[in-house]
């Protein structure tokens, strides 16, 4: 009794449990009834249904009988896969195409490798393909999409969803050699619809600096003790403690506004959190030197870490080999994923024969392993099974428009946090502008505070330009290859006498200057690599006068007063440190040259002079002699005699020759400024753009070229068409009126055609053989041969070729030169023989030539006789007349 009551009661708890249990389920279902799910503003208003699939291969509307097996190994797998996971969501296995056939997801990926080295790399393929396409968002944020065209397809409308972008790059990399997958898994809201408002802007981010740590010094033995310190320590304490305090109270202020500021910008809960769906790239460690297995978003083109927090969970991957399924929990993420696919417990593949990762063995299993018999392990193998089809999508092909193009059409703007990123297409700014960077003060957007600029293929090779609106100082970046060398310039107006700052390539420029620092007042100039070791002048300036200030033209009279130069030198290790100098100051308002010159080794002070300038003669017209009180210099070493008067009056003739000199090349300075500030006036006026040899597109001056060449031989070939007269044209004209051709009229037109092409090439025999008759013996040769062919008169009327005189001559040339040399060859010289010789071998020669041609000619001279006659019958106005005396 007591069994049935407990049993009794037992139900009515496991009822109570099962009602409790619905009750939560309703609730659960209410709460998610009054989830809001809201559509993005970005959703596409192009309708991928109505795209023109006509021109496509038939690979894209059929499936082969290979791939309708691949469908029905997929359906298998995926009712065991539903059979023994209930509880998970259903596979992405074969979308529709753009033709509305079903085509497994592996064939869709095409790998292909591009021709240009910008892809070869991963980073350049992931920010082709961000800036190329267009982001629709998904139909439905929490199921995979049920359409997935082709990487062609995607890549020709120039748009696609999270699976259109993964295809196209990951078809990229696996031409390019990498180990990539296209993942199909779960991401965050912002990762998912592409918001980067609360990322900072990649341009923005400051590279880690690698701190060097100082080194510490050997205290030597004998080192001179430091003073001692008498200040108080008990007031150095609070003074310590103090600023400790000051330091932690704006540590702690700090600290709570970074926290207040974060949280501000922390974004609101998402009631989809884990439930989004995404379509990303997975790079194993491994092929292509890859340290470590990374994802890319192809959205963005960043790269995150396989333990990143934007990233929820993975359903499965595939490549063009085969698909695996994630066996693994991702209640954390992917934190606590390997990512090792040959691993059957973690991931579940579906095709067995195809190639795969090897599971990644622990050492200790790996030595067992080796141990044990490998020929019965090699018995017990399994054989191959299915393989993959191979990929029903043209090759991936990438014109040089579409790659230099980028951008759908030619611009893309991205949004960034308190930062605006535009791109555009090469060529499509007339000033070349290809992107722009705008920082704004607030998360708003609304105050500026900084603009980046950067250019290409401008013509005054400028590249970068930075605007700060605060300071409005601007700056440009010039790439090697301007005109006066310029490298930065640096400005708040192009009005002369200004402060700016101008950076040169001293390796191009004759004076080696690196640097150039203006302002109203003074000018100073940096150099580098000089001959002389000048690194360093400084002229200062003082205030114009009236009337140099209302001339125009610059000339060295009207320019800036000069106060003062200093130059300043390297050491010159040729020269002793006494007779080096290292800085030089002409203070020209005061009429003094000071000299200051290089330390001695183990010294602390340095040799000065200073010569005080006067006229070279009085107001009486003498002549100034020098005076021991006109310099006054401090010489190191006091067992050195100071230098005569004749040698420092000579050394302060050089120095005031020198001053001339540098004034005049201080006004070249100002000269140079004001030609760049015009020259970079017109460039920035007319802002020409730079085209390539190569390239016939743009290139103008090529393709006006191109198009003459062009028409001048079409000009040629239609000249030489018209040139191309009628055969029978001659006789037409002798027959007078052949409107209304007789039978006769057409066989004899035909006759005389004949006859006379049978006299040309007898005239042809003729000329050969008469040459040839020259050199060798008349009755040798004769042309019977020719009259018996063609059926025709052997030799014309007047014909002289063979006739005793020619021939008699000939003959008595040779016997001639037979006799002399029978007579003459032991008293003969050696440059007689080689005459003789070189005579004989030359008419060898000719004899051979001759025998070549007349034999050729004997040959083709019938088959173009019959080759005549043949199209004389075929001819249109003679056709109806013999076609019945063939």
């Amino acid at each position: 009794m007591m069994e049935v009551l407990r049993e009794h009661g037992e139900e009515e708890e496991e009822e109570k449990e099962a009602f409790v249990i619905s009750d939560e389920l309703q609730d659960l279902e209410e709460k998610l009834s009054k989830i809001q799910v809201h559509i993005p503003n970005v959703v596409s208003d192009f309708d991928w249904s109505s795209i023109d699939t006509s021109q496509l291969p038939a690979s894209y509307k059929t499936n082969s009988a290979k791939e309708k097996m691949l469908l029905q190994v997929a359906d298998n797998f995926h009712r065991q896969y539903v059979h023994l996971c209930p509880d998970r969501e259903p596979l992405f296995l074969h979308p529709l195409n753009e033709c509305g056939v079903e085509k497994f997801v592996s064939t869709t990926v095409r790998p292909t490798l591009q021709p240009y080295p910008e892809l070869y790399n991963w980073d350049g393929c992931a920010q082709f393909v961000s800036d190329y396409l267009t982001m629709e968002p998904l139909r439905s944020t929490i199921m995979p999409p049920s359409f997935l065209p082709s990487p062609t397809t995607t890549l020709r409308y120039q748009r696609g969803n999270c699976f259109g972008f993964s295809v196209v790059l990951c078809s990229l990399l696996i031409g390019a050699g990498y180990d990539a997958y296209c993942v199909n898994g779960y991401a965050t809201r912002e990762i998912c619809l592409m918001d980067e408002t609360k990322e900072v802007c990649p341009l923005l981010k400051k590279s880690k600096k690698i701190l060097k740590e100082p080194v510490k010094e050997k205290v030597k033995k004998y080192a001179i003790k430091p003073p001692r310190d008498l200040r108080s320590k008990f007031e150095l304490q609070q003074a310590a403690k103090k600023e400790a305090e000051i330091v932690a109270a704006q540590e702690k202020k700090q600290k709570e506004e970074e926290e207040r500021i974060v949280e501000a910008e922390k974004p609101k809960p998402d009631p989809l959190y884990g439930l989004r769906v995404h379509a990303w790239v997975l790079v194993l460690a491994g092929k292509r030197e890859v340290p470590e297995s990374f994802f890319i978003d192809p959205f963005t083109a960043n790269s995150y870490s396989t333990t990143d927090e934007h990233f929820l969970g993975i359903e499965s991957v595939w490549n063009h080999k085969n698909y695996w399924i994630n066996m693994q929990d991702c209640w954390d993420g992917c934190k606590g994923l390997a990512f090792d696919l040959g691993d059957p417990v973690r991931w579940e593949f579906m095709l067995e024969g195809t190639d795969k990762p090897l599971l990644l063995l622990p050492e200790e299993y790996e030595e067992e392993l080796a141990d044990e018999d490998l020929d019965d392990f090699d018995k017990e193998e399994e054989e191959k099974g299915f393989d993959m089809p191979a990929s029903w999508v043209d090759p991936v092909q990438i014109s040089r428009k579409e790659f230099e193009t980028r951008c759908p059409q030619g611009k893309k703007v991205i949004q960034y946090k308190n930062a605006m990123l535009e791109k555009w297409a090469p060529y499509l700014n007339s000033n070349g502008l290809v992107q722009r960077l705008t920082v704004y003060e607030d998360p708003e957007c609304t105050r500026v505070l900084e603009v980046k600029e950067w250019f290409k293929n401008r013509e005054d090779m400028m590249n970068m330009r930075q605007l700060n609106k605060k300071t409005e100082v601007t700056t440009e970046y010039f790439s090697p290859g301007h005109v006066q060398g310029l490298k930065a310039h640096t400005y708040k107006t192009m009005e002369p006498e200004t402060e700016r700052t101008m950076e040169f390539y001293s390796e191009t420029r004759v004076d080696g200057l690196q640097k150039r620092v203006e302002n109203a007042k003074e000018m100073t100039e940096y150099f580098e690599g000089r001959s002389d070791f000048l690194h360093y002048r400084h002229a200062m300036f003082g205030k114009k006068t009236k009337r140099a200030q209302m001339l125009v033209a610059n000339t060295e009279s009207n320019a800036r007063p000069i106060l003062q130069i200093k130059e300043q030198f390297r050491r010159n290790t040729q020269k002793p440190a006494d007779d080096d100098v290292a800085e030089r100051i002409f203070m020209i308002s005061e009429e003094r040259i000071m000299l200051t010159y290089h330390c001695k080794d183990s010294y602390i002070t340095a040799s000065k002079k200073e010569f005080i300038k006067q006229k070279e003669e009085d107001n009486k017209g003498n002549k100034i002699i020098m005076t021991s009180d006109m310099c006054i210099s401090y010489q190191v070493g006091s067992f050195q005699k100071n230098k005569k008067l004749l040698h420092l009056y000579e050394m302060m003739l050089k120095l005031m020759d020198a001053e001339k000199h540098l004034r005049h090349q201080v006004w070249e300075s100002e000269t140079e400024v004001l030609e760049i500030l015009k020259i970079r006036e017109e460039e920035a006026a007319t802002n020409k753009l730079t085209v390539s040899m190569y390239d016939t597109e743009r290139n103008e001056k090529s393709k006006q070229h191109r198009e003459t060449m062009e028409r001048l031989m079409q000009e040629e070939r239609q000249r030489q068409v018209e040139q191309d007269l009628d055969y029978l044209a001659p006789f037409l004209i002798q027959m007078g009126s052949t409107e209304k051709m007789t039978k006769w009229q057409a066989l004899r037109l035909k006759e005389d055609c004949l006859t006379d092409f049978k006299h040309r090439l007898i005239e042809k025999a003729n000329f050969i053989q008469a040459r040839f008759e020259k050199v060798t013996p008349p009755f040798a040769w004769s042309t019977p041969w020719l009259q018996q062919c063609i059926g025709a008169p052997l030799l014309r009327e007047g014909t002289t070729w063979g006739s005793p005189s020619i021939l008699q001559q000939e003959t008595q040339e040779l016997q001639k030169k037979q006799q002399w040399y029978q007579q003459n060859q032991l008293s003969m010289t050696l440059e007689d023989e080689d005459a003789y010789l070189t005579y004989c071998s030359d008419a060898m020669f000719r004899i051979h030539i001759l025998e070549i041609r007349l034999n050729r000619h004997k040959e083709m001279a019938p088959q173009k006789y019959m080759e005549l006659d043949e199209k004389l019958c075929k001819d249109p106005r003679l056709a109806e007349y013999l076609k019945f005396n063939v």
